[in-house]
């Protein structure tokens, strides 16, 4: 089996081959014809051959990564960019000084941060009690199923302490619906939330994987942190991105390994920071130097000037 799994590898790898060759056909049929005066790329295999091509045809493009773990399609691309926007602060990247600049990522303008009697509204239009700590639970939109299973194991002793809303994403949803007839008070359990800035507008605590645009959202708001980065992704980048936070002060780490999330060293983080009002404040107001709330504007200004 193992040897059949990684023939399959293998012999995907060796048709991406053939696809980026015609992809970089495709891309220079277009923009010979098409001539445009700048192009922005987000990264990603799709952008590989659109970069290659535009750097023969010397069409000025501006290149953005999200995280603190650049790809290989940015790695490559780099090279011959016109500018390199960051979703980070430079100091975790080794781009070449001048043409990077940190720009934050776009996102909207729903995740600003909230005062005490918002979130206290919201708790309450959310249906929770307004009174009581509440721990917002989310693995992004796909969910993660490590946590929650760890959060499923401790959910009693979290609810004789603080609301929890646990966001389990489409995938894991039916399996832990027991849960709702199990902890019928102080507790919710959610498919998906599409208006997530509501739930972390309410939270006094997010337990969250670590990728770009979440932490983006989480720093704007200026929210306390608990990350449980996805360790299986390309480049290892959610787990840079949550050592790059931690490293700073602006959050706590628990990691997600191969058997899945230890749920009492999890409880113990979430006891940690309900129980330390000052921890909480002083993670949250370094995670919000992070923000950068004029990070569309930036860009786009970035991208005329390349035109240019």
């Amino acid at each position: 089996m193992d040897y059949m799994r990684h023939f399959g590898m293998v012999l995907g790898n060796f048709f991406d081959g053939f696809r980026i060759l015609w992809g970089i056909l495709q891309s220079f049929c277009r923009l010979a014809f098409n001539r445009p005066d700048v192009i922005f790329l987000k990264g990603g295999y799709v952008c590989l051959p659109v970069g290659i091509v535009a750097g023969f045809l010397k069409i000025p493009y501006v290149i953005h990564d999200s995280d603190a773990a650049p790809g290989l399609t940015n790695r490559v691309l780099a090279k011959k960019a016109k500018v390199i926007a960051t979703g980070m602060p430079l100091e975790f990247y080794k781009y070449p000084e001048g043409r990077a600049v940190w720009t934050g990522i776009p996102i909207s303008e729903k995740f600003r941060p909230v005062n005490k009697t918002i979130q206290a509204q919201e708790k309450e239009a959310l249906g929770f009690d307004k009174k009581r700590p509440l721990l917002v639970v989310t693995g992004g939109s796909l969910g993660a199923l490590h946590i929650n299973e760890a959060i499923a194991k401790i959910l009693p002793d979290l609810l004789g302490k603080c609301s929890v809303a646990l966001i389990t994403g489409h995938e894991s949803y039916e399996d832990f619906k027991y849960l709702e007839a199990e902890y019928p008070e102080n507790f919710q359990l959610i498919e998906f939330a599409t208006e997530m800035s509501r739930y972390f507008a309410a939270a006094d605590l997010v337990v969250s994987r670590s990728g770009a645009s979440t932490m983006s959202e989480l720093a704007s708001m200026k929210k306390a942190v608990i990350l449980v980065p996805n360790h299986k992704l390309p480049g290892f980048h959610q787990v840079k991105n949550a050592e790059n936070y931690v490293e700073a002060g602006a959050a706590l780490l628990v990691r997600d390994q191969e058997q899945g999330v230890d749920e009492k060293e999890l409880l113990k983080a979430i006891n940690k920071m309900l129980k330390d009002d000052e921890l909480r404040a002083k993670l949250s107001k370094k995670l919000g130097t992070f923000a950068k709330n004029d990070a569309a504007k930036e860009l786009a200004q970035l991208v005329l000037a390349a035109a240019r």
